[in-house]
């Protein structure tokens, strides 16, 4: 009884008890002339500017060519290069940098045009690029893209009759000849003005209203998805009945539809994870021949404005609110205090270090148990802090088998590669590949870690910034710059020690946290844990098996083989792992913070798994609460920031944030420890070892700058794609890397040329598998490995034997 008091207490104190759903910021954008086309015209985002082509003056009138540019909504429209041919009602939809305008209809073809361009920008101009005429005229049409392929679904024909569903066809983009082909056919009660989207790597088509039907374009209320495994299937009804315009994705997860709400228009959006409908609000105007769009984070309409006699076209936008996320003061205050314990945790271990052994290995006086609770601590990022909840909220359990591999994983570490590091004191896990093959091998290792390391650090700062600033008011640049400065400066400080003492407490914290969270969760949601396993079970929720041979997908033995492969390149050849081994004071006691790190990974799975699908069906039950702007991946800060009670929020956003400093530090205090020992000491090893910790600390120092304005960069300029593949490369190396110390321990033949030879063909091995097979992301590690082993075996014969 008093258990249950004070966890009423405890909700009674949440930051959010009831919170105001989303909501639309109207504003009025000008329109490009007093005589610019009111209805029917193609409304689109090209290259950030927002474009208005052809369309008609008034209903009847003909069909123009006359385009237009708005480069900002402060700025004034400009008339651009003309329509190749007049058009209005046509479909339009963006991939970001190009546009494309598909059927409509014209002067000499009022029934339906086959005609489809690409739009695009040269300089300031607009570029028209013709694509294959559509198989047949394509009249009160839609389309959407998904995957580099082109979608659109049309009534063929005004004779069509009402039995007849819509057409549906394909254009594959990125094909050499691409042509039109049959798509899936649409339902059968899928008729005149379908509205199709596409969203969440799925498409999705609503209303469509029957031919025969007399009274006007009054949509269906019906609502499908269509993805390549399950073919069409129903989902939520609309609350209302669909109106003929685009539907306009919204973030990663929502649509946004107009439909109809009495005399007026009502803007819905459809969430794609929850299967829930949510009310943004009322459009101002009654539009007309309305077109729309989005803009950047705006949604655009356009037509003429029924409420105004002889009106002409009137374009609105809307900006979505989201709702208040509660994090109050309190939280801030609580948030400054984690961080002050921090940086306090980092002075007082900087007292009781005075050389390099103590920077780096504590002194190899940590205990077992803080050992195993700071590898546990590492690996557990704020991205998979974040990302595993998201993950089971967005789909299912197939991810659970993957936790349980690194479980697997301890065995084969500590009876067969853990009494290989600790036979010898070593700072360094490539001080091994010398001993065991020769100098280039270990220089190779360690430099493929450093580099890896060096673009892992700016995004695991960059990342979680970004979902915390969404949900935490505080900006993008002050979240890394707090994450950065101080993770660099307690290390630089205190070194391992400090490293390992923050991140047992930043575990308690956050997995206290999760556990908290996931009992307000049950508190919160109707019906409790019962009603979560009932609705995850009647929506497939707790899938965990796929069983299929097929390679390319998450088949049960892919998920488990592949990730076994995956989660032995951390524990047996990162240096960020490894040199926890080093800490403890004999291999029996790192061989118990290997299992301690093992037996956290059931409780701590089994809580996040949970959590995920609990947020699902809460938000199933409050989809107003969603914001549809923020990435699939804030979920869980977000339900924290909303639902957690005052102060306890605060608390477990700054473990959140402590979690990506926990990933930091080790990478950079890591990173010091190879650049010293595996080059400064290994070539001059009469340094002094104040010079070494000099040294050390500067490396320190300097990495942590490295990776901060690393993160602001990408914060600030567009270089992600370059980044992306940057990091693409770097992950080419480590299944090599593993394979290095695979070799070593288990295959006494290989010698250090044929280990070599290996671990750089693995690298062109897994780059080709990984440009030319569909093979899965999970068995990448396998091929690392297995080709670096593999291929070395081959040459070790031909060269001859280092020693050993």
């Amino acid at each position: 009884m008093r258990l249950k008091l004070a966890l009423t207490a405890l909700l009674a104190a949440c930051a959010l008890d009831a919170a105001e759903g989303s909501a639309l910021q109207w504003t009025e954008l000008p329109v490009p002339t007093a005589h610019s086309p009111a209805q029917g015209a193609f409304v689109v985002e090209v290259g950030g500017r927002l474009v208005i082509a052809g369309g008609r003056l008034d209903e009847g009138g003909p069909a123009l060519r006359d385009a237009w540019v708005l480069d900002a909504p402060d700025a004034g429209w400009r008339e651009t290069t003309p329509l190749p041919e007049p058009a209005s009602f046509g479909a339009a939809v963006t991939d970001g940098e190009s546009a494309f305008f598909v059927g409509g209809s014209s002067p000499s073809n009022e029934a339906g045009r086959e005609s489809a361009f690409r739009v695009s920008l040269k300089g300031e101009e607009l570029s028209y690029d013709p694509l294959p005429d559509l198989p047949a005229r394509a009249s009160d049409s839609d389309a959407a893209m998904l995957d580099g392929v082109l979608y659109v679904v049309s009534a063929t024909s005004v004779d069509t009759p009402a039995s007849q569903p819509a057409s549906m066809w394909m254009l594959d983009l990125n094909a050499e000849d691409p042509e039109w082909l049959a798509a899936p056919a649409p339902p059968a009660n899928v008729c005149e003005f379908p509205v199709l989207a596409a969203q969440d790597g799925a498409l999705f088509l609503f209303g469509g209203t029957p031919l025969a039907q007399q009274d006007g374009p009054q949509g269906q209320q019906h609502a499908y998805r269509y993805t390549a495994g399950s073919g069409w299937t129903p989902i939520a009804d609309l609350p209302s009945p669909a109106l003929p315009t685009a539907a306009l994705p919204v973030g990663p997860t929502h649509i946004a539809l107009r439909t109809a709400a009495g005399s007026g228009t009502s803007i819905l959006a459809y969430h794609s994870v929850t299967d829930t409908w949510v009310d943004l609000g009322i459009l101002p105007a009654r539009l007309s021949g309305e077109s729309a769009a989005t803009w950047g984070e705006s949604l655009v309409f356009t037509g003429r404005d029924l409420g105004v006699e002889q009106s002409g076209n009137r374009i609105q936008s809307a900006r979505i609110q989201p709702p208040s996320t509660g994090f109050s003061i309190i939280d801030y205050v609580t948030l400054i205090a984690y961080f002050g314990v921090l940086v306090m945790m980092g002075l007082y271990f900087a007292r009781q270090g005075s050389g390099t052994e103590d920077f780096f290995l504590a002194g190899r006086r940590m205990p077992w148990w803080a050992t195993g609770l700071s590898i546990f601590g590492t690996q557990l990022s704020s991205i998979s802090f974040m990302a595993v909840p998201a993950k089971v909220y967005s789909t299912d359990w197939v991810y659970f088998l993957l936790q349980m591999t690194i479980i697997m994983v301890a065995f084969p570490v500590v009876f067969f590669y853990l009494p290989h590091f600790r036979r010898a004191k070593m700072t360094s896990a490539y001080e091994y590949l010398e001993k065991r093959f020769n100098l280039p091998v270990r220089m190779y290792a360690s430099v493929s870690f450093v580099l890896y390391q060096l673009g892992r650090m700016a995004i695991v700062l960059f990342l979680p910034a970004i979902a915390l600033s969404t949900v935490t008011g505080i900006g993008v640049y002050t979240c890394i710059v707090l994450m950065g400065v101080l993770a660099t400066l307690y290390t630089v400080m205190g070194g391992i020690k400090a490293v390992i003492w923050t991140d047992v407490v930043q575990v308690f914290v956050l997995y206290g946290g999760a556990l908290l969270s996931l009992v307000i969760l049950l508190f919160k949601t109707d019906g409790g844990l019962a009603a979560i396993v009932s609705e995850g079970i009647e929506y497939d929720k707790f899938h965990m098996f796929n069983w299929t041979w097929d390679w390319t997908t998450t088949a049960v033995w892919v998920v488990i083989v592949g990730n076994f492969f995956l989660n032995l390149v951390p524990y047996t050849s990162d240096q960020a792992v490894v040199q926890r081994y080093f800490t403890t004071k004999d291999e029996k006691a790192a061989a118990k913070s290997i299992w301690t790190n093992a037996a956290l990974l059931l409780p701590s799975t089994l809580t996040l798994f949970l959590l995920g699908t609990g947020m699902w069906a809460f938000y199933r039950s409050n989809p107003e609460l969603l914001n549809p702007t923020l990435p699939t991946d804030s979920i869980f800060p977000l339900f924290i920031a909303q639902q957690l009670p005052v102060g306890i929020a605060g608390l477990l956003i700054a473990a959140v944030f402590a979690a990506s400093m926990s990933t930091l530090d080790s990478s950079l205090n890591s990173v010091s420890a190879a650049l010293v020992t595996d080059f400064y000491v290994r070539f001059r090893p009469s340094a002094s070892d104040s010079r070494r910790l000099f040294l050390a600390r500067l490396l320190t120092a300097g990495l942590g700058v490295l990776a901060t304005a690393t993160s602001i960069a990408l914060a600030t300029f567009d270089i992600g794609s370059l980044w992306d593949t940057f990091q693409g490369m770097m992950g080419l190396l480590g299944g090599g890397l593993a394979g290095l110390f695979a070799l070593g321990i288990f295959f006494r033949s290989a010698n250090g040329a044929g280990a070599m030879t290996g671990a750089v063909a693995s690298v062109f091995i897994l780059y080709w598998v990984q440009q030319h097979t569909d093979l899965h992301f999970f068995l990448y590690g396998a091929v690392g490995i297995m080709s670096c082993v593999l291929v070395a075996l081959a040459t070790s014969p031909f060269y001859r034997p280092s020693r050993a």
